[in-house]
């Protein structure tokens, strides 16, 4: 009997009872939260990124630490064998100077000089007459720097001596200018040779010779 009742009241509530259609608002409610369910469901189901493992940021920053490091050291180095460089050459112009060796073969026509070091050298080095420039070619002589042989030329400018050591060797073609023990040097590269020019002169005097000898 109860199932009856039931029955007849599902059947007048199906043909009285008005339906609601679904806002506008809640319809995109329902819709925007079905995507969000979805793309959940996917993002769980897909393989996992792979990422950088905290280990590979510190491997990179210690090879560069090294690699910093050894070129620090190589810099270095590099800086003491110039410094050492610079005072054997400082001490050779000194030397020559006091001991009245200055030149081997005095003369100021580069025709007469140039052809001296033949034989005593296995290159062969440029000589150049500047008087007209300014610099007096007063002769050359054979040297010694870092027990190898290598050719000195002797320019005068003013009152100043100017010694200009010349021996094979490659770098950058640009001058470098320092002062050590009160003398100014001048070092620079040109055509497979490097000159080291030392004097009393002044810096601005090396320059400009050694702008003329490039």
């Amino acid at each position: 009997m109860i199932d009856d009742d039931d029955h007849e009241l599902s059947g007048l509530i199906r043909t009285h009872a008005t339906r609601h259609r679904a806002s506008p608002a809640l319809d995109a409610a329902i819709r925007t939260e079905i995507a969000l369910q979805s793309a959940a469901s996917r993002k769980r189901t897909r393989s996992p990124e792979w990422h950088w493992p905290a280990w590979g940021f510190a491997g990179v920053g210690f090879a560069f630490g090294v690699l910093l490091t050894v070129l620090v050291v190589l810099l270095s180095g590099q800086a003491v064998e110039t410094d050492k460089l610079a005072a054997e050459l400082v001490n050779s112009h000194v030397r020559a100077l006091m001991v009245s060796h200055l030149t081997d073969v005095a003369s100021s026509n580069r025709h007469t000089v140039k052809p001296w070091f033949q034989g005593k050298l296995d290159f062969s080095p440029a000589v150049q007459d500047l008087a007209e420039q300014g610099f007096i070619l007063v002769g050359g002589r054979l040297d010694y720097v870092s027990g190898r042989p290598v050719a000195a030329l002797v320019y005068r400018r003013h009152d100043h001596l100017i010694n200009v050591f010349i021996w094979p060797g490659s770098g950058n073609e640009g001058q470098q200018a320092s002062t050590r023990q009160g003398f100014n040097l001048l070092h620079w590269h040109v055509d497979g040779m490097q000159y080291w020019a030392v004097s009393d002169a002044h810096a601005e005097d090396l320059a400009a010779l050694g702008k003329l000898l490039h």
